[in-house]
């Protein structure tokens, strides 16, 4: 089924949608979910709050992309419950990749006035800027949190290439942000 008439099943309020979605992007989410949370339990409870997050979500609002809007909720719901169960603790798990973009992006605690929404923009028009190759790797690190190995197996390239792509992005992204008067 297309996005358009799962959207619209959402909008007359139709439980078909929650199988749609889950038949359409379920195993996306899962796999967004399981990237940052580890825990085949965490991951189901993780997808079925997703699915809770799209019903109240849609209506009112109406997602350009169904794929994307669902696998940033899914993103957000998994980090706020490895939050919630890392409190106090160590973990690596998914927190390697953020903590490789903490010396690039600004601490909030530092720079209060950079808001996340002008972040956000000044980012995506970062990516834009980036070679397909180099875009795609940045993305599916940093925002799908898959590891360097998955990442080099997707693209058929070699994980000391996909770390290089990283590096070097990571390092763009750094002066472009400076650039545009966010200082890290």
């Amino acid at each position: 089924m297309e996005d358009e008439a799962i959207i619209e099943l959402y909008f007359v309020r139709d439980e078909r949608a929650l199988r749609e979605t889950e038949a359409k992007y379920g195993p996306l989410c899962r796999q967004v979910a399981g990237n940052i949370l580890g825990s085949p339990q965490d991951v189901e409870e993780c997808v079925n709050d997703v699915y809770l997050a799209l019903w109240d979500a849609i209506p009112p609002t109406r997602p350009r992309s169904l794929m994307a809007f669902a696998s940033g909720i899914t993103r957000r719901q998994a980090l706020k419950r490895l939050r919630h169960d890392t409190a106090g603790k160590r973990s690596a798990g998914c927190l390697v990749p953020l903590s490789e973009l903490a010396e690039v992006l600004p601490d909030e605690s530092f720079r209060p006035e950079v808001e996340d929404g002008e972040l956000a923009r000044l980012i995506g028009r970062f990516l834009k800027e980036q070679s397909p190759e180099a875009r795609c790797v940045f993305v599916r690190r940093y925002w799908y949190f898959d590891s360097v190995r998955d990442i080099a197996g997707r693209y058929g390239f070699s994980e000391n290439k996909v770390k290089s792509l990283l590096f070097r992005g990571r390092n763009r992204l750094r002066d472009y942000l400076r650039k545009e008067g966010i200082s890290i």
